[in-house]
């Protein structure tokens, strides 16, 4: 992915975050208040289930970005190069036909959706469901330049390990450095 990329999924890391101390606080205010107070906001229950959608959705795009999605590597990591590029090839072929299934599905049902309305927020379900747009987007666009590159052949050995889930030590180290 380009340096180009990294400012969009910085964002959407921060969304993320965001998502997750509003859930964080709505739900521990809530707990609060029932128990200390014997009340409650319906509001905060409906809009941390809400988030909780859209940072599980938002999530799945981040985390196709770094090729952590969870595979069968005890089989691909046998393979040299050429098995494990078509392995890939066969792989994102298959999570482009998931992610079109995905985006004609949520297509499909956003009629419904916008005619929806949440009991307590009066908001549209689009909004809430509508996030399936977004990640069979992300999910589709970035399998599919991963796809290209591979049939292309232009995919570096590097590319091929971590698809297999093939990581050397330093690679592990550098990969854990990473994530701190």
């Amino acid at each position: 992915m380009t340096r180009l990329a990294d400012p969009f999924f910085r964002c959407l890391e921060f969304i993320i975050v965001a998502c997750l101390a509003a859930m964080v606080i709505m739900v521990f205010g809530n707990v609060v208040l029932r128990y200390a107070f014997d009340s409650g906001i319906a509001l905060s229950e409906e809009l941390s289930r809400f988030l909780f959608v859209w940072l599980t959705f938002i999530g799945a795009v981040v985390v196709a970005r770094e090729n952590a999605h969870m595979g069968v590597e005890t089989l691909v990591v046998r393979f040299g190069p050429a098995g494990r590029r078509r392995c890939l090839i066969l792989s994102d072929s298959l999570v482009l036909v998931c992610c079109a299934v995905f985006f004609w599905g949520t297509w499909r049902q956003a009629p419904l959706n916008a005619s929806n309305i949440a009991p307590i927020t009066g908001i549209s379900m689009l909004w809430i469901y509508g996030v399936g747009f977004f990640t069979s987007l992300g999910i589709g666009i970035l399998t599919l330049l991963r796809l290209l590159k591979a049939l292309g052949n232009r995919l570096s050995e590097r590319e091929l390990a971590e698809f297999a889930g093939d990581f050397q030590d330093d690679d592990a180290s550098s990969l854990r450095r990473h994530l701190e």
